[in-house]
C-alpha cells in the first residue's frame, strides 16, 4: 500500500495536555480522570507527527472507553476534545450497525461519515482563506440580477453614470441588509431524475456517496427558479466557492485529516456487549456480530469513501457506555483489546449542578439569559436561585431515573415556561428569579409523586 506524506495537524493540536484539560473545563465540571485521558490522546496525535516516518507508521493510538451513567459528560468530552483540536468528528451509536448480510447500517458508514465531515471542516478552512474574494464575487453577481448591466455600450457618457450609480446604490444596499426578502429569478442546474426518490419510495435509504454518483449519470437541465436574495447569496456563495477550490486537493486533505486526527465517538457500546439475539425485540441480530463487524475498523482496515481510500489505522475511537447489566469483559476479546484506555466517570451531585449552571460557557443559565433578551427581557438568577435548581435536580435524581446533568435542562424548561410564553406580549424589562421563585415554580411537583412521572 502506497504511504501518502500526511498533512500536519492543526496548530490547535499542538496544546499541552494541562492547556486542553483547562479548555475542557471551560464546558465540563469534574471528570478529572477522564480529560486526562482524552489530554494525553490528543497530545499524542501531535507528538506521533513529529516522529521518524519509520517510527510513526508504528505508533497507534489508545482508544479509550468511558464509562458511567447518562448525562455525567461522556459525549460531551469527545465532542469538546475534537473542537480544541479542530478535527474531523463523528458521534455514532452502536445500537444503530447490524452485523452484514441484515437489513440496515453497517459499520464502514462511520468513515464514510468522518470523511464528510472531515471535507466540510477543511472546505471551511479554504473559504476563510479567500473569503473577501469569494463575498465580492457574490455581491457582483447578485447586484447583476437585481440591477442587470446595459445590453450593449451606450455612448452616451450620462446614461452611463447613471446606471453606474443606480448600481452602486444597490451594491450599498445589499452591503446594509435591507434587499434579503428581495425576490430574484436565478438559473440553477439540477439532474432531471431525482435519485433520492427511487431508494424512497422503495423504502431504502441511499447513502449520499451512491446517490452523488449516481447523479453523474443522468443529464441536467438548467431551470429558472425565483427565490429570495438570501437564498440566491447561499447558492452562489457555493458556486464561487467551487470555483475557487481544487476539489482533488480537498479531497486528498480531507482524507489525510481524518486518518491522521479523526476521532469518532462509539455511544452505548454496553448495548452490544454480550453474546445472543438483540435484547430480546426487533430482529433477531447478534449483537458478536456487530462487534466483529466493528473490530476491523477499530484494528485499522481500509474503507473505500467517494472521495477516495480512507485507512483507520490512525482514527482515535473513543467508546462509551452506562454498564448497569452489561460489563467491559463481555465485549469480544479481540474487540477488548483495542481499548486499552479505560476511565470511569463519577455521578454528579449537587454541588456540580451549581458549577454547571454558574461557572460553564454558555451554560443553560446563559443561553436562556440570551434568548429572552432578544425580547427585551433582562433574566438574572441569584446565587441563592442556583444552589435551589441544583439541590432539586439533585433529589429528583435520587427519587427518578438518574440522567445526570440533563435533569437541568428539564426542570429550567418548567421554571422559565410561564415566562417565555408570556414575553414580550405581557412582560419585558428586569426579571429576578429568587429562591422563592423556584419553589413556587416547582416545589409543587416534586410534592407530587404522580406528577413526578411527566418530568424526565
Amino acid at each position: 500500500m502506497e504511504i501518502r506524506e500526511p498533512h500536519a495537524l492543526p496548530a490547535d493540536a499542538q496544546l499541552t495536555c494541562q492547556d486542553i484539560v483547562a479548555a475542557l473545563d471551560r464546558h465540563i465540571i469534574g471528570q478529572h480522570e477522564a480529560k486526562r485521558a482524552v489530554a494525553i490522546a490528543l497530545r499524542n496525535r501531535w507528538r506521533r507527527m513529529r516522529l521518524p516516518e519509520v517510527v510513526r507508521r508504528e505508533v497507534v493510538p489508545n482508544n479509550i472507553v468511558l464509562i458511567g451513567p447518562t448525562g455525567v459528560g461522556k459525549t460531551e468530552i469527545a465532542r469538546r476534545l475534537a473542537q480544541v483540536g479542530s478535527l474531523p468528528f463523528l458521534k455514532v451509536e452502536a445500537t444503530k450497525f447490524t452485523e452484514k448480510g441484515y437489513v440496515g447500517r453497517d459499520v464502514d458508514s462511520m468513515v464514510r461519515d468522518l470523511v464528510e465531515n472531515a471535507v466540510n471542516l477543511v472546505r471551511q478552512r479554504k473559504e476563510a482563506e479567500v473569503r473577501g474574494e469569494i463575498d465580492q464575487a457574490v455581491e457582483e453577481r447578485l447586484t447583476d440580477l437585481l440591477f442587470p448591466p446595459l445590453r450593449t455600450e451606450s455612448d452616451d457618457p450620462e446614461r452611463r453614470e447613471r446606471w453606474r450609480r443606480s448600481r452602486d446604490k444597490v451594491r450599498e444596499q445589499l452591503r446594509q441588509g435591507v434587499l434579503e426578502d428581495r425576490p430574484v429569478t436565478m438559473a440553477t442546474e439540477q439532474s432531471k431524475v431525482q435519485i433520492a426518490n427511487i431508494f424512497t419510495s422503495a423504502g431504502m435509504d441511499v447513502d449520499p456517496g451512491l446517490e452523488d454518483s449516481l447523479k453523474g449519470m443522468f443529464p441536467k437541465k438548467t431551470v429558472e427558479k425565483e427565490m429570495t436574495v438570501a437564498q440566491a447569496r447561499k447558492r452562489l456563495f457555493e458556486e464561487e466557492s467551487s470555483r475557487r477550490i481544487d476539489p482533488d486537493r480537498l479531497a486528498q486533505e480531507a482524507i489525510d485529516l481524518a486518518e491522521q486526527g479523526g476521532i469518532i465517538f462509539i455511544d452505548e457500546i454496553d448495548k452490544i456487549a454480550g453474546k445472543g439475539g438483540g435484547g430480546g425485540s426487533g430482529p433477531d441480530v447478534s449483537r458478536e456480530g456487530v462487534q466483529r463487524d466493528l473490530l476491523p475498523i477499530v484494528e485499522g482496515t481500509t474503507v473505500s469513501t467517494k472521495h477516495g481510500t480512507v485507512n483507520t489505522d490512525h482514527v482515535l475511537f473513543v467508546a462509551a457506555g452506562a454498564f448497569h447489566t452489561a460489563k467491559p469483559s463481555d465485549l469480544i476479546p479481540e474487540l477488548q483489546g483495542r481499548f486499552p484506555v479505560r476511565v470511569e466517570l463519577d455521578s454528579l451531585n449537587e454541588e456540580d449542578f451549581v458549577k454547571i449552571l454558574r461557572d460553564t460557557d454558555s451554560s443553560l443559565l446563559k443561553q436562556y439569559q440570551a434568548l429572552l433578551d432578544v425580547d427585551q427581557c433582562q433574566l438574572k438568577f441569584t446565587e441563592e436561585a442556583i444552589v435551589e435548581l441544583a439541590r432539586i435536580a439533585a433529589e429528583l435524581n435520587k427519587r427518578l431515573e438518574n440522567i445526570g446533568a440533563r435533569r437541568l435542562q428539564t426542570i429550567l424548561a418548567q421554571l422559565l415556561d410561564d415566562l417565555l410564553f408570556e414575553v414580550p406580549t405581557a412582560r419585558t424589562g428586569p426579571f429576578e428569579v429568587t429562591p422563592e421563585f423556584v419553589r413556587e415554580r416547582l416545589e409543587g411537583i416534586i410534592q407530587d409523586e404522580d406528577l413526578t412521572r411527566y418530568i424526565l
